[in-house]
């Protein structure tokens, strides 16, 4: 696929997935919708990838859908996408059912995706922030909902996410006023893991992050971790989660993933996964 709204490079273990319309603030459309999707099928689809980074282009992540875009919605009566179901990626589909929706995809996803917010992450900017496994961000930078602002209700099941990252009555303010909040402010929600003062000490931060995961931890177990952190939230049933979890130990056992990560541990050497 022909890359126009965003960028895919891969190093060192660590895919870098960027959204690339600075003149519009990275702005959401159809086609940058299109284009991620395939970005993070071909980051999932790489062997050689163990880790994924989504970050914006130029000072902003995501300013929200792209403003021609919501208008054009007014003038045909109803939402368009603006993409075509045909030429859809479908990273992390198949592994549950409840996943395989836009952006809940992520939940699929074998490779933890890291979002590095190096400046405002509006409406469905903040959406995609939230369906990351991990947020790192500027300190300064602007985070909002925004929906309620344009006479919509909460965007691609923001509903259901938010309270459950940061609690009912944090994600409630968010959900109900739209209010713009600070980075700094998100990081005491529970909504940012850190925040950085300068852009490069965020990518840096995010870099060493990912590569730290890639590096250190085995891929076998980033893959069924992600899978029981968003199955449990889905049935919140402990008991469930025990009995899952005890199946999952037998199973891995066997690999050579828990092989090698014993022979590390004893001979006293980083793990070779």
């Amino acid at each position: 696929m022909e890359l126009k709204a965003v960028g895919y490079a891969a190093d060192l273990r660590v895919a870098t997935i960027t959204l690339n319309r600075p003149r519009r603030l990275n702005a959401w459309t159809g086609r940058m919708h299109t284009e991620y999707r395939w970005c993070l099928q071909r980051a999932e689809e790489d062997e050689d990838v163990r880790a994924v980074i989504v970050t914006g282009a130029g000072r902003a992540f995501c300013a929200g859908a792209d403003s021609a875009a919501l208008e054009g919605h007014i003038e045909k009566g109803g939402y368009d996408p603006g993409t075509n179901a045909a030429e859809l990626a479908t990273p992390g589909y198949g592994v549950r059912p409840e996943f395989d929706e836009n952006f809940a995809y992520h939940f699929g996803l074998t490779k933890p995706v890291i979002a590095a917010i190096n400046g405002p992450a509006a409406g469905v900017g903040l959406v995609l922030a939230c369906y990351a496994d991990i947020r790192f961000a500027v300190t300064d930078a602007k985070l909002t909902t925004s929906h309620g602002k344009l006479g919509l209700p909460a965007e691609y099941g923001l509903s259901w996410l938010l309270p459950r990252l940061i609690g009912v009555s944090r994600a409630t303010d968010l959900l109900l006023s739209s209010r713009v909040v600070l980075a700094s402010e998100g990081e005491q929600m529970g909504l940012i893991n850190s925040v950085f003062q300068t852009t490069d000490e965020l990518l840096e931060h995010a870099n060493g992050y990912a590569r730290m995961l890639a590096t250190q931890v085995a891929p076998s177990s980033i893959r069924e971790t992600k899978r029981q952190i968003y199955a449990d939230l889905l049935h919140g049933d402990v008991g469930a989660s025990v009995r899952e979890s005890e199946a999952l130990l037998n199973r891995i056992m066997t690999e050579p993933d828990f092989r090698e990560g014993v022979r590390a541990f004893v001979e006293k050497r980083p793990p070779e996964f």
